[in-house]
């Protein structure tokens, strides 16, 4: 295969995994296992913790000592050990633990993969920005692919789904083996103590418009974690009235949330575009207006014929809300930074996304879900429109915040870039 296609490959593995439980695993613990809200954000909030610690440590190893598809294999291997475990534990504090182990070694495979598809197609003298995107959908593929399978095969609430994530993870270790090899560059940019502990991509903090950047990463990354960690939830509990007991959305609550990752597809391919065109900071308002319409619908969405296409509306929209701001920011970060930094760029971000963001997203989400809680029967509506006015005042904070200015492409520039 050449280098495009191999890369497809990788990816659709590795969102196989992740969509394997990241959606469903919180309906499985608040269904089958009775966890509540709290303690289902506690669990999915170890990704967040994970995400602090590793993936800009790992990115840092990457850069200057162990090449970054080995780390990659090895990361996989302890994925599946650890999911393979969390398979047979019913109680809260040892499924943090047990996903806690997971997340660390998962969290880090994001950005070492998005690391080198960038180094790959560098080698192949291929622009990031033209070819990334149409590779990276291939990882949309693979998210959707697993929500179905595990829709489908009646796994939502069942154990089985951590199988099937622990399963994939070993395929996924053992097909890195096949990837193109990565470079270690050991000469620091700077003789710094920072740089001589690996930490050069801390200094991006000291340009404002990084460290604005940065900092809505981290904001965003809250919104990204409630989504996930809620979404099934959400639609289970329609089964508690009667009339929708036996709706489709009830019975395959994963394959109506799919339609979110076959929007993503759409969205990820008029990235070229849309940045080009407009730059970074209106593709990111754009992300942040659809956050606010994806949870908006939430809260007026139902199985009935009107609520269902709330619901339908809630997932095309979730296409723009995550592309425009999560692959969009890793492509501005790779166009911004030095390159003998990427790696460590690479994990700074992803750590404010799914680090700092995401453990502050799962744990105040939880005791947003129980505070609108009496007696187990959640007011999901009042839920949802919280969560979007949040959006709406980041969106208005970040348009008077991040000064940036895009420099728009003529014409023929942009078909040359193409």
């Amino acid at each position: 295969m050449n280098i495009k296609s191999r890369l497809k490959v990788m990816l659709f593995l590795q969102y196989f995994v992740w969509g394997s439980w990241l959606v469903t695993l919180g309906a499985y613990m608040m269904k089958t296992l009775d966890f509540s809200g709290a303690e289902v954000g506690m669990v999915y909030s170890s990704k967040g913790i994970a995400a602090i610690l590793m993936p800009g440590l790992i990115g840092i190893i990457a850069d200057k000592y162990i090449p970054a598809n080995r780390l990659y294999m090895l990361c996989h291997i302890i994925c599946a050990g650890s999911l393979f475990y969390a398979a047979t534990v019913a109680d809260p504090s040892v499924m943090f633990w047990a996903m806690l182990i997971n997340a660390m070694a998962f969290m880090p495979t994001i950005a070492l993969s998005n690391t080198i598809s960038y180094s790959s197609l560098s080698q192949y003298q291929l622009d990031s920005v033209a070819n990334f995107p149409p590779i990276r959908v291939f990882g949309t593929v693979g998210f959707i692919a697993a929500m179905w399978s595990i829709s489908l095969l009646k796994f939502e609430l069942s154990s089985m789904q951590l199988y099937v994530a622990g399963s994939c993870s070993l395929l996924l270790a053992m097909y890195s083996l096949t990837l193109p090899k990565m470079a270690v560059n050991k000469q620091a940019i700077t003789t710094s103590w920072m740089s001589k502990l690996g930490l050069d991509a801390l200094v991006l903090f000291k340009k404002p418009i990084m460290a604005v950047f940065f900092l809505f990463a981290m904001l965003l990354g809250a919104v990204l974690q409630i989504t996930n960690t809620f979404g099934s939830p959400f639609l289970h509990d329609f089964a508690r009235n009667p009339l929708y007991q036996d709706s489709l959305i009830v019975q395959y609550p994963s394959i109506l949330l799919s339609a979110s990752q076959m929007a993503e597809v759409a969205f990820i391919l008029a990235i070229p575009f849309f940045l080009k065109r407009y730059g970074i900071k209106t593709v990111m308002l754009l992300s942040m207006l659809a956050w606010t319409l994806r949870f908006g619908f939430f809260a007026f969405g139902d199985p009935s014929t009107i609520g269902l296409m709330f619901l339908i509306m809630s997932m095309i929209v979730y296409g723009c809300a995550f592309d425009f701001f999560n692959i969009s920011g890793s492509i501005f970060i790779e166009q911004e930074v030095d390159h003998r930094m990427r790696a460590s760029a690479q994990g700074l971000f992803m750590t404010m996304v799914n680090g700092v963001g995401a453990y502050f997203g799962a744990i105040l989400s939880g005791l947003v879900v129980d505070y609108f809680s009496v007696d187990g029967v959640k007011d999901w509506q009042s839920i949802w429109l919280v969560f979007s006015s949040y959006t709406v005042i980041l969106a208005v904070i970040f348009y008077f915040s991040f000064h940036y200015k895009h420099q728009r492409e003529k014409p023929l520039e942009m078909a040359k870039a193409g």
